[in-house]
């Protein structure tokens, strides 16, 4: 009986020792990431940077005294606009992506205006911009992620909101020729775009795997 208990002790034991050694064995899952899904990720990426970049070039324009290359930046700042509608045309069609163009446009030109209502210290209408510039940032929130269930409304808005406040930061640095915040501001701009370029473009990657 004591045999019977000691050999089935030995071979309980010797069946947990195979399962180490298996677990401690097994090869980890290796996620394979698909050259389009790079690409994809890295494009849209680089389209937000752009935004980013030349929205302050033109906040630079617009609020130097002599500057002479504002209307030849906004046309550039415009024209990110379409690149990034264009980004999503593949996966969403022609008419979502000159959708996302058009409200992208309709960010802009209320950025422009803001930057004007600053330059002449008239805060009300700056209050009043400002509203109109937030509910477009509503707009563009409610517009992704109705186009995709796996971007959250709320998250959206919380990526545009600070979006549109590190602009702010920008806008107010040059306004007060403090150059230090203004670069501080793009920096923070730039990192933040892109954590908001990949929520989005990660949203699409799992929404069309087949895609990618």
């Amino acid at each position: 009986m004591k045999r019977l208990l000691f050999m089935g002790v030995i071979f309980f034991y010797s069946l947990n020792m195979v399962s180490v050694t298996t677990s401690a064995n097994a090869k980890p899952q290796v996620q394979h990431i698909s050259q389009a899904e790079v690409q994809f990720k890295n494009e849209f990426r680089r389209l937000w940077i752009d935004h980013v970049l030349w929205t302050s070039n033109y906040i630079t324009s617009a609020t130097t005294a002599g500057a002479e290359d504002q209307k030849e930046v906004l046309a550039r700042l415009l024209k990110n606009q379409e690149d990034i509608g264009n980004a999503i045309k593949p996966v969403y069609g022609e008419e979502a992506g000159n959708k996302l163009t058009d409200l992208l446009k309709e960010h802009i030109v209320l950025a422009g205006k803001i930057v004007d209502a600053a330059k002449s210290n008239n805060e009300t209408l700056v209050n009043q911009l400002n509203k109109q510039w937030y509910r477009n940032a509503d707009d563009i929130a409610a517009f992704l992620s109705g186009a995709n269930p796996k971007l959250k409304n709320e998250d959206l808005k919380n990526l545009l909101y600070m979006h549109l406040k590190l602009v702010s930061n920008d806008l107010s640095a040059s306004l007060a020729k403090n150059w230090n915040v203004k670069i501080v501001s793009i920096d923070e701009g730039v990192t933040h775009i892109i954590l908001m370029a990949d929520t989005i473009s990660e949203g699409v990657i799992k929404q069309f795997p087949d895609k990618f």
